[in-house]
């Protein structure tokens, strides 16, 4: 029940990059939107809990509490996590985004970054699944993207190994273990693993990373800036504490 008839909290839709093709058609996400309210107190609060930045899940719990659309926040696919992040941050303090670049002051206009959405042609609506030939051994895989869920799984495993080695770091290997879905018809977890660590030839390894980047959808968070008289090319938006504090 509405407590407080007399206020309404405005919102704002937000288009999916992946367009929700991926998505099981009974799920809120297949439409390609999700509704979002824009910030309050409650989510400054967010902000600055110590906690959520020490174990890296505060911008997850930004954008869980601005969802009004009812969804499994961990479905989402990590690409629209972070069109719904962009958006959240538009919503909250607006689309200028000031920082520092090689010591000189730079301003990024958020709304303008451009937005590659997943191209129909290359999906079958509700399934998060496509098709990979190795160009060497002519391995047929399939494989999808990473979800919210995924990534939390991947951490949790990379964390695993550090316990038992400090010094290990097997963070491209245990994302490919997770984005392969089947080796030559083979869903078995054992065989993906053994294809990724004694079969994946570095080259095709590069060529299967280049073809993900190359189909995944999301906003593009580079952007070319000027530095004495010269353009510089494909600089990284920083996604720091700070992007959600501009006055600072």
């Amino acid at each position: 029940m509405n407590q407080n008839p007399g206020f309404s909290m405005p919102t704002e839709e937000v288009e999916l990059p992946s367009k929700g093709l991926l998505y099981p058609s009974g799920s809120a996400l297949a439409s390609g939107k999700v509704e979002m309210k824009y910030m309050t107190a409650r989510e400054e609060d967010i902000l600055t809990n110590v906690n959520y930045i020490k174990n890296n899940t505060v911008f997850d719990k930004l954008v869980q509490s601005l969802l009004v659309t009812k969804i499994n926040y961990d479905d989402l696919l990590i690409a629209d996590r972070d069109a719904l992040l962009i958006a959240a941050r538009i919503l909250g303090y607006g689309s200028d985004y000031s920082f520092s670049y090689a010591d000189q002051p730079v301003t990024v206009d958020l709304s303008a970054l451009d937005t590659k959405y997943l191209d129909e042609s290359q999906v079958t609506p509700g399934e998060n699944s496509f098709d990979y030939t190795v160009p060497t051994t002519g391995t047929k895989l399939t494989f999808k993207l990473l979800t919210v869920g995924d990534d939390k799984l991947i951490e949790k495993d990379l964390a695993g190994f550090k316990k038992i080695n400090a010094q290990a770091s097997p963070e491209l290997s245990t994302r490919l273990k997770t984005i392969i879905t089947s080796v030559n018809g083979d869903s078995n977890k054992s065989t993906i693993r053994d294809f990724v660590d004694n079969h994946f030839l570095a080259r095709d390894s590069r060529a299967f990373r280049k073809y993900l980047k190359d189909i995944t959808p999301g906003v593009e968070l580079k952007f070319d800036v000027e530095l004495d008289g010269y353009t510089e090319e494909g600089v990284a938006i920083p996604l720091d504490a700070n992007f959600f504090w501009p006055e600072s």
